[in-house]
């Protein structure tokens, strides 16, 4: 199928916004902000999926994004769980304060 955009865009806006979700991860102490990185990690690889699945003509990247975000809203659901239990036991969701309750 002809798309007006070259898939070499869609892999280099893909890598961008891994990129930033990896560089999110390893750099910010905020736990909200820790998960919004992880979620754009995975967004940038459903971004790929859909753009080379359209690109071969094939669905079967776009079955797997419905999986990937079936993960993601699991996984937003159950950290924000242990986040809201965190917060009201300590107060704060500063990823330093939480190595402080290992004793």
């Amino acid at each position: 199928m002809f798309s007006a955009i070259p898939l070499n865009y869609y892999i280099i806006v893909s890598t961008l916004i891994f990129c930033i979700g990896v560089l999110g991860v390893l750099f910010r102490r905020n736990a909200i902000v820790i998960f919004m990185c992880i979620e754009l990690m995975l967004n940038a690889i459903n971004l790929l999926l859909v753009a080379f699945s359209s690109f071969h003509g094939d669905a079967a990247g776009q079955v797997f994004v419905f999986f990937i975000m079936a993960v993601a809203a699991a996984e937003v659901a159950v950290g924000l769980a242990i986040l809201t239990m965190i917060y009201r036991n300590t107060g704060s969701v500063d990823i330093n304060f939480l190595s402080k309750l290992k004793w």
